[in-house]
């Protein structure tokens, strides 16, 4: 019992500091110059928006983690000083987190170069590694791999710390989609420490983190009142993937070491794909940095869902990795595959229907001669097939009954 109330406090004391304290950084935002403006067409945001939620967020779990970690101590059901070394640790946690604050507050303000931020990113995985944060033994039975040295130990956590926490600021490109994406994959995380018996400062970490975000969420949701900033998204990667680390610590076996991997697998892949992608673009290392319009988001929007439903699109997939994780733990491969089957099934019965729907609900109509475009038949004398949205058309695309352009078109909603 004593355990479910450290969590609610936990939970709770981050949602009410990180609620209150997100208004005060939308005002902050506006006085220190941390706002985004739409400059350029990758940008999902048509109007200048504050980018300081992070400091909320980053409170919120402060302030929780802290107040237990000291009430904890007194009651003497934790100890920081034992022969885990939790205090050194949490220690280290919040010396990177400091470090990695620092140098993206500055680029939610004046805006650093990318290997700048990725400097910093490194020097804050590496204070956790020496604060005894690492992935240190991996028994995955067929290779035998039992223990990993010192070296190897120490660049897979700085790369894995590292590339988690790119994969969520990548990510960080609409209205409260990194910060959803986190309290999923935080949810995920909780229930798969709880079944996995992992130990229980993880589980208050987790809890604190998803408290916080759930504080924030409501001004970032679309229509957002604020984003979250490089400062929460590096933020949260970072906090994500150490905390992984401190929940499989005293698990030796290949299967729930991945599962961190799975529950975040989809900012991992769209990270990792990224890369790919501006590599093969740009054929050198530069282009890694370089912005696009090629993540999972801007192509579901490219597709015709609107920002929000991306959003709720992204949730989804972000939930089903989270809920594979869980199932592959606690029921095995079988029932965590079927469990996937059923669910891509559902999303192709439901994206056909969207499909259908959209068309239906695609028609045109010229103001002039009242001729109705409809995307389900298209234009086939000028060369447009059907299924062809009004988007979609050429601009120097006219009316085949009266000659009028695009612009002389108006939505049909009969």
């Amino acid at each position: 019992m004593a355990m479910w109330g450290d969590v609610a406090i936990a939970f709770l004391l981050a949602f009410i500091v990180a609620f209150m304290a997100t208004p005060y950084t939308i005002k902050l935002a506006h006085k220190i110059g941390a706002v985004d403006i739409p400059k350029d067409e990758r940008r999902m945001h048509k109007k200048l928006m504050p980018k300081f939620g992070g400091p909320a967020v980053i409170l919120g779990f402060f302030i929780s983690v802290i107040y237990l970690l000291i009430v904890m101590s007194m009651e003497n059901t934790i100890n920081l000083f034992g022969t885990e070394a939790y205090g050194k640790k949490i220690i280290g946690m919040f010396l990177g987190i400091t470090t990695i604050s620092i140098t993206c507050i500055v680029d939610d303000i004046k805006t650093i170069k990318p290997i700048t931020k990725l400097l910093g990113q490194t020097i804050a995985a590496i204070i956790a590694v020496l604060f005894g944060i690492n992935i240190g033994i991996i028994d995955i039975g067929l290779f035998n791999i039992s223990e990993l040295n010192e070296i190897a130990s120490a660049v897979l956590t700085v790369l894995w710390i590292v590339g988690v926490t790119n994969a969520i600021n990548l990510i960080d490109g609409l209205d409260g989609l990194s910060s959803g994406i986190s309290v999923i994959s935080a949810v995920s995380l909780l229930v798969i420490f709880v079944l996995n018996g992992s130990p229980f400062i993880s589980i208050i970490l987790i809890t604190a983190l998803a408290g916080a975000l759930v504080g924030f969420l409501p001004f970032n949701f679309a229509p957002a009142k604020t984003f979250i900033g490089d400062t929460g998204s590096n933020f949260l990667g970072y906090s994500l993937s150490i905390i992984s680390i401190l929940g499989v610590a005293k698990t030796y076996t290949i299967a729930v070491i991945v599962l961190p991997l799975i529950v975040l697998g989809l900012p991992i892949f769209d990270t990792l794909w990224a890369i790919v992608r501006r590599l093969i673009k740009g054929k050198s290392v530069k282009a890694i940095f370089k912005a696009d319009k090629g993540h999972l988001h801007h192509k579901i929007v490219a597709k015709g869902f609107s920002q929000k439903q991306a959003v709720l699109i992204l949730y989804g997939i972000s939930a089903t990795f989270g809920i594979f994780a869980v199932i592959l733990l606690d029921s095995g491969l079988w029932k965590a595959l079927s469990f996937l089957l059923m669910v891509i099934v559902a999303i192709g019965i439901g994206y056909k229907n969207f499909q259908e729907d959209k068309t239906e609900n695609g028609k045109y109509e010229c103001v002039e001669c009242r001729y109705i475009y409809n995307p389900k038949y298209g234009n086939e004398r000028a060369g447009i097939k059907p299924g062809t949205q009004f988007e979609d058309l050429p601009d120097d695309w006219i009316c085949p009954v009266c000659g009028e352009g695009k612009d002389m078109f108006e939505k049909n909603d009969r």
